[in-house]
């Protein structure tokens, strides 16, 4: 075989395979701009203010024929009758006359408090409100009610009413007026098995719980998820990655010598983006699956790992010599930072996801501390992959250097010959610089990622992912793969001796007539990659 695809297709089919990927990936940014919803549309719920004077632990509807006894505001004489511990705050969800659907992948919701200011009942500083929590679910509107999940949890409760505090205690001017709180994180589902939804709240108090948390006058919540769309592109991209991935191997099969560690990083490269491909989804719609966002924080994982691993080789391959290059311990310590960071992140959504499997309403966010390890997490995270990317960056430049060592060496070869060696690293740079813009916006995505996960958490609603932008992102992933796939498989022509040919096996005249022999596949899988291997030897 002569050399790989990159290097002996004609620049006709390459301009004409480099715009079939610019339409896909169009049209896979069009896709989330013209169909795909928000990634986390939210609807915003009031919660009915519920009379359970018994304080049974029944399930309390905040409308239809089986409604609660309720009051629409504390400030009604019969509310003033009541104590705070038999109030119970009932939200169903979805609103009326709609139900849920399997195809939304989880349900996140957060609660936002009405905190009337009171002189007499101020919030304290560093206050800890305790929420007694259940949700139940059925299927249609006439069954009874199934629990769920129940717990109590304790959340900070951080609000500020814009006035210095020294000054609210001199004066009743700002009696009446409402905190500014920050919204509490309540709830991550991660399955949506069934139609209707049931969440009852209780903020039971007594001498030492929720004492010093103000006069809450009404709470609210908002959930979000996602839509059927996201399955569908993995849905289409799975099998064109996978039948890609097991063609670019039987290929490399084909070989009389074996695989360099560059092919085996490209083709785990095709594993992991099948792996983040299969469409799993499809499965939960009929199960109840509340696995499904950590596993697919595990697929993401391991395709990140995987494609960072592969761009510091993929550089690394072409700058050693013929004697140090295809060895994977030769990047031990850049592999082993990958994995190493993968596998914190990895720990990290652990520590909440895989907790969320038994109790949807944990947070690492509930505390100060949870709160300040989370925020280091994503900082770190962000600041490491950001050097990555300038390490990355360092890494191509030196590749340039080093196949510039080689382009002095073209004006002594014959015309002809020369046209095609230039053609071939022109395509291996250009190559080079595609590989660095989907890193770069590889990085961007994962620290926005990052953040828009925490902007619940953080009481910014204004940062969030577009669908585009998500779409697009992926879109990217599996055309890169495709195309690295594609263009490193090893071509099917066979050298041809004809005057003025490119051949890749030929001699190339040096200035002082000396000889270089360059073996055709012997050595690895493009000319590009065996030439700069003769320049650092040099």
């Amino acid at each position: 075989m002569a050399g790989a695809i990159i290097e002996n297709m004609s620049t006709k089919k390459l301009v004409f395979l480099g715009f079939f990927i610019l339409v896909f990936q169009i049209l896979s940014i069009m896709i989330g701009a013209l169909i795909a919803p928000s990634p986390t549309s939210a609807i915003h719920y009031s919660a009915t203010k519920c009379i359970n004077r018994h304080r049974a632990r029944g399930w309390l509807m905040p409308w239809g024929s089986n409604r609660c006894h309720q009051v629409k505001s504390f400030d009604e004489p019969l509310a003033k009758t009541l104590d705070a511990n038999d109030i119970v705050f009932a939200v169903h969800v979805p609103l009326p006359n709609m139900e849920m659907s399997p195809w939304f992948q989880y349900v996140l919701a957060v609660l936002q408090f009405d905190i009337e200011f009171k002189m007499i009942n101020q919030i304290e500083d560093d206050v800890i409100i305790t929420i007694d929590a259940g949700i139940a679910y059925r299927d249609n509107g006439m069954s009874e009610w199934t629990t769920q999940f129940h717990s109590v949890e304790q959340r900070p409760l951080r609000c500020m009413l814009g006035v210095p505090k020294s000054v609210l205690l001199q004066t009743y001017e700002n009696e009446g007026s409402f905190y500014q709180c920050d919204p509490i994180p309540f709830m991550e589902l991660g399955t949506v098995a069934h139609k209707y939804f049931l969440i009852n709240l209780r903020l039971p108090v007594n001498d030492t719980m929720n004492v010093g948390i103000g006069e809450i006058k009404d709470i609210h919540m908002v959930n979000g998820g996602f839509t059927k769309v996201w399955i569908s592109i993995k849905t289409v991209f799975s099998p064109w990655i996978l039948v890609a991935t097991a063609w670019y191997w039987y290929r490399i099969s084909l070989m009389a010598r074996p695989p360099v560690l560059l092919e085996k990083v490209i083709f785990a490269l095709g594993v992991s983006m099948t792996f983040l491909n299969v469409p799993v989804e499809w499965l939960s719609l009929g199960f109840e699956w509340t696995w499904m966002l950590l596993f697919e924080d595990v697929q993401q994982g391991v395709f990140y790992a995987t494609l960072f691993c592969f761009w510091v080789i993929f550089c690394g391959e072409h700058l050693m010599d013929q004697s140090q290059r295809n060895r994977l311990s030769a990047y031990w310590w850049q592999v082993g930072i990958v994995v190493f960071g993968s596998s914190v992140l990895l720990l990290f959504d652990l520590s909440e996801r895989g907790v969320h499997l038994i109790n949807p309403f944990y947070s690492v966010w509930a505390s100060d501390i949870g709160t300040k390890v989370s925020f280091t997490f994503i900082v770190v995270a962000g600041l490491s992959v950001c050097l990555y990317f300038l390490s990355l960056c360092h890494m191509v430049r030196c590749v340039f250097r080093n196949i510039g060592g080689k382009v002095q060496q073209l004006p002594a070869m014959p015309e002809a010959r020369r046209l095609c060696y230039k053609g071939i690293i022109f395509r291996f740079k250009f190559l080079m610089l595609v590989t660095l813009a989907c890193a770069a916006m590889t990085i961007i995505f994962f620290i926005l990622n990052q953040v828009s996960e925490g902007h619940w958490h953080w009481g910014d609603y204004t940062l969030q992912v577009n669908s585009a932008f998500l779409t697009g992102i992926y879109g990217m992933w599996n055309l890169y793969v495709f195309t690295i796939i594609f263009l490193y498989a090893p071509s099917h022509k066979h050298n041809r001796h004809r005057s003025g040919d490119c051949q890749p096996t030929g001699v190339i005249e040096e200035p002082e007539s000396q000889e270089m022999q360059l073996t055709c596949g012997e050595q690895g899988p493009t000319e590009t990659y065996r030439m700069t291997g003769k320049v650092a030897e040099d």
